[in-house]
This record gives structure tokens, sequence and C-alpha cells, in this order.
């Protein structure tokens, strides 16, 4: 098949899938264990793609610039730093290790 079928294939199943979910029942959505199921896999779920972007580079793992990046945002989130201060650190250290050359 050509990637373009499959790429129109997903887009239709993304937008069903999306529909599906207003026929969910209201009374199911009110269940407080709903919402925490849903958090936790939001969470869950980004964390898994931050991860994958860090220490993959296509098909290899990759230890670069990125991993230090990371390491300086996690600092920064244990001492409760705001969000676009935690996005500033891991800029800031990416580009310095960057420019002492670890590539």
């Amino acid at each position: 098949m050509n990637l373009w079928i499959w790429l129109l294939l997903a887009c239709v199943l993304a937008y069903a899938w999306k529909l599906v979910g207003y026929f969910v029942p209201a009374k199911l959505l009110k269940d407080p264990r709903m919402s925490r199921i849903a958090g936790t896999m939001t969470i869950g779920l980004l964390a898994s793609l931050t991860i994958v972007n860090t220490v993959a580079s296509g098909q290899t793992l990759a230890a670069d610039a990125r991993l230090g990046a990371l390491a300086a945002a996690a600092v920064a989130l244990a001492f409760r730093a705001p969000f676009l201060v935690v996005v500033v650190v891991g800029a800031g250290a990416a580009a310095l290790l960057r420019l002492i050359g670890w590539n």
C-alpha cells in the first residue's frame, strides 16, 4: 500500500476513536476513579514520550546533550521551578553541553 493510504487510514481511525468518546455514558465519566485513571495515563504517556525523544535517534540509542538537558530539567523540577523556568534550564543545559562538544 501507498504511504498516503496508511496516513489517511490513521487519520480516519483517530477521528473515529474521538467520536467513540462521545458515546461514553456520563455516569461513567463522573466516577472519581475514571478521572484518576485518565490523569495517570496522561502522565505516563507524556513521560514515555519524553524518554523516547531523549534517548532515541532514529533506530538507535543516543547519549548526547539531550540527556544532560533532561537531567537539568529534572533538577529544576525537584526545586519546584515554574514550567517556563524548567524549559529554559533544559534548553540552556543542552546549549552549553553542545557548546563544549557533547553532541
